[in-house]
């Protein structure tokens, strides 16, 4: 599981040696703070869209710069070891920038998945992928399932 979870450079080498091999690569990202099921559906849809699923993972000061102080509830090294124990996913990298796009430029997936909650929205991922003819694809969220939602419910003391 932990050889899953990889960086920038070794990502990098794996993503041009696949596309040698002209498999179609498929990438998405995200904070992944607290592992539910709408993640697990959303995971394996992005990944039926091609051969290799990589997850690009929010780093901690990351995750902390997009959902303020509190978050993340659960350390990176542990998010991304939880994320490569899916079958779905092939490769966990992490990244510090606030968007995966240096990563989307390095890695050049054929396709970048986002939740359809991004649907109809300039994401900055459309212009990275869009750069080296990329492109941006949505799948579907599972009502209800988010991180934030769990927390919630946990902080008012909320049973499901």
């Amino acid at each position: 599981m932990k050889e899953k979870i990889v960086d920038r450079n070794i990502l990098s080498s794996i993503a041009a040696e696949e596309h040698s091999r002209g498999k179609r690569i498929i990438s998405t990202s995200g904070c992944f703070d607290i592992l539910h099921a709408g993640h697990v559906t959303y995971l394996k849809e992005a990944r039926e869209k091609g051969d290799l699923l990589i997850v690009m993972l929010n780093s901690d000061s990351s995750v902390k710069g997009i959902k303020g102080d509190g978050r993340p509830i659960v350390p990176e090294g542990e998010r991304a070891e939880v994320i490569a124990g899916l079958e779905s996913v092939d490769y966990v990298c992490i990244f510090d920038e606030p968007t995966p796009c240096e990563l989307i430029t390095l890695i050049k997936p054929d396709i970048v998945v986002k939740g359809g909650d991004y649907r109809d929205k300039h994401i900055p991922e459309m212009d990275a992928a869009g750069a080296y003819g990329g492109k941006v694809e949505y799948v579907g969220l599972t009502e209800g399932c988010s991180s934030t939602n769990i927390i919630e419910r946990i902080r008012r003391g909320e049973k499901p």
